[in-house]
């Protein structure tokens, strides 16, 4: 259902409109989870190690996909909240135009370059050949993964964030019983967890897209134009394009240079062994489920930020960050206390061998990274209005800057702490752009005051 964030209680607005993605996107992260989970119990924890090793880069090519996610959603959200409805459904139909030539080539691109990416963070023998399946597999449904994010991002925008929840829903659900089908029943290993996700996606995808499509006709009603006049609404426009790229392209950059760092931190890890890399990457999974959980928080922040700057009510902006910052932080404790109180719980979903070295190297990463979680969910918000606000200088440079503290740090510290100096770089570049976001929205939101003051 189509949903206006630009009135009613701020904080009970962006509540309702941002659980809804945030559910969706813990189903999503649930079956990645479980994905390495099924892939440790049912095939050893060299397969756990194999699909952990080919994720950097496959948070490459979702990188791009986020990024796109964020510019159309962003740029529709101010339409909607203007009520510019022929221009909104320009952006819509130029972002599908684009994002399916764009998902084709990174594609074939990906399918190519399999082998050098794989050889390029290191990958140790044993697993190189299961890390590669996997990855192609992955990449060759990427159409299908690029595709629903941008109409999840769609939806959002026009303040619709429960219908890609019961997408989500249903998508993890089935991936979680294929991969017990494929990788427990039918013992396909790494190949069946892959072609799991596979298909789930795809459907997660058709299904979206029809809905969509039917979505769009209660713009049309409320464009309040017979239908002639609506067909003569471009469906491709090269200044929508342009402005949507204003806001895509920092963010793809964005998303895909924090990947590429975390290739260059795989990469060092993976110099220590199969064991490492495989309680590594059963932290990193459950460490993402909470900070793509932020992320969430983050972007239902633009959206209601977006919506609210088309409509000219400035005064929102600030009421839902507080109401954000709210959600985030309760959240942000929640998981502190389970990932540093019960970590061992937790990492014994992926492993079996509760004593040996992965176990230990999971463990100790969730205990030095969980107590910042409070930090980073600041930060997040914070850069949800940059985002809605279209601020991606300050936006791009906070980020930048979490990723190089977080690279050099960790090359640094690994030379007299091992793989836990790794590890411990991950606060410091957390705290030090947690600072500049907050700085940045100070000054973003006191710039959006002091527009609306002089326009009285």
């Amino acid at each position: 259902m189509i949903q206006d964030l630009t009135t009613g209680d701020s904080g009970r607005v962006l509540l309702g409109y941002t659980v809804p993605m945030f559910i969706s996107v813990a189903f999503q992260q649930i079956y990645n989870i479980a994905d390495s989970m099924i892939a440790g119990r049912f095939a050893g924890e060299d397969a756990l190690a194999a699909v952990g090793a080919s994720y950097p880069i496959t948070m490459i090519f979702m990188a791009v996909a986020i990024g796109c996610n964020i510019g159309c959603s962003v740029i529709i959200s101010q339409l909607f909240g203007a009520r510019h409805y022929r221009q909104l459904k320009t952006a819509v139909s130029t972002v599908m135009l684009v994002g399916f030539v764009l998902s084709v080539l990174l594609t074939v691109t990906g399918l190519a370059t399999t082998p050098m990416m794989m050889r390029a963070i290191q990958t140790p023998d044993n697993i190189f050949a299961d890390g590669a399946l996997y990855l192609r597999i992955y990449i060759g449904g990427f159409v299908f993964l690029f595709l629903y994010n941008v109409v999840t991002g769609m939806f959002n925008s026009l303040g619709d964030s429960r219908t890609p929840l019961f997408f989500l829903i249903g998508s993890s659900l089935g991936n979680i019983v294929l991969d017990l089908l494929f990788v427990a029943v039918f013992h396909r290993g790494v190949a069946g967890v892959a072609w799991a996700t596979f298909i789930a996606q795809g459907a997660a995808c058709v299904l979206a897209l029809i809905t969509f499509r039917v979505r769009l006709r209660e713009i049309d009603s409320l464009m309040g134009e017979n239908r002639e006049r609506a067909e003569k609404i471009p469906i491709f426009s090269g200044n929508m394009l342009a402005k949507i790229a204003m806001v895509a392209v920092p963010s793809i950059l964005q998303q895909s240079f924090v990947s590429v760092g975390n290739i260059f931190i795989q990469s060092l890890v993976n110099s220590y062994g199969s064991d490492v890399i495989a309680g590594y990457s059963a932290a990193v999974k459950l460490n993402t489920f909470v900070i793509t959980g932020f992320t969430t928080f983050g972007n239902g922040v633009s959206g209601f930020v977006a919506q609210n700057l088309g409509a000219g009510r400035m005064r929102r902006v600030r009421e839902g960050f507080r109401a954000g910052m709210k959600i985030a932080l309760g959240v942000s404790v929640c998981f502190a206390a389970l990932y540093f109180g019960a970590g061992g719980l937790m990492m014994r979903l992926f492993l079996e061998n509760t004593t040996g070295t992965a176990m230990r190297t999971g463990l100790l990463f969730l205990r030095i990274v969980s107590p910042f979680y409070i930090v980073v969910s600041m930060k997040l918000i914070a850069d949800g209005v940059l985002r809605g606000a279209e601020a991606m200088r300050y936006f791009m440079v906070s980020t930048f800057t979490d990723l190089v503290l977080r690279v050099i740090l960790a090359y640094l510290l690994s030379t007299r702490f091992a793989a836990t100096g790794i590890w411990m770089s991950w606060p410091v570049g957390w705290s030090v752009a947690t600072a500049l976001s907050l700085l940045f929205y100070r000054r973003v939101t006191e710039k959006i005051e002091e527009g609306t003051a002089s326009q009285k």
